[in-house]
């Protein structure tokens, strides 16, 4: 009798958790790569839901990547809680897997990109929060690379 296998991921969407704006970004499990969508406006950290429904039915993710804003020394913070909080809505709204990845640095990360490019302030103009999503997904699917 042959063992059930899980399916195996291809597409995913992460999100870079925010009170304010949530960035958004897709990648793929085979390349390892992602890359920024959009950036959603959040209510003190409550998105517009239906965007996101919008989002999930148009990309039919494998499982999601929600980024989680550790203290430098690993430890939890306020914001880290909220953003798991904002991980278990997105399992129980969507019915997908849903992971959490540590993502300090990532929006450090973003703005250093961003200013190699020649941005040099503006980011109120063009936040980095997508660019820092697409950067916690690579970061994910390095730990996790397909079987």
């Amino acid at each position: 009798m042959a063992e059930a296998c899980a399916k195996p991921l291809r597409l995913l969407l992460g999100f870079d958790y925010g009170s304010k704006q949530i960035g958004v970004a897709v990648g793929q499990a085979i390349t390892g790569q992602a890359r920024e969508l959009c950036i959603l406006k959040a209510q003190n950290g409550v998105p517009d839901w239906q965007k996101v429904e919008a989002l999930i039915r148009e990309w039919q993710p494998d499982a999601i990547v929600v980024g989680l804003p550790l203290n430098m020394d690993g430890s939890a913070s306020e914001m880290s809680a909220r953003a798991e909080k904002f991980a278990r809505r997105l399992h129980g709204r969507f019915n997908l897997p849903v992971h959490t990845h540590d993502e300090r640095l990532t929006t450090y990360e973003a703005k250093g990109q961003r200013l190699q490019q020649g941005q040099t302030d503006g980011y109120r103009e063009r936040p980095v929060d997508a660019l820092a999503a697409a950067l916690l997904l690579e970061g994910w699917l390095t730990e996790h690379p397909p079987a």
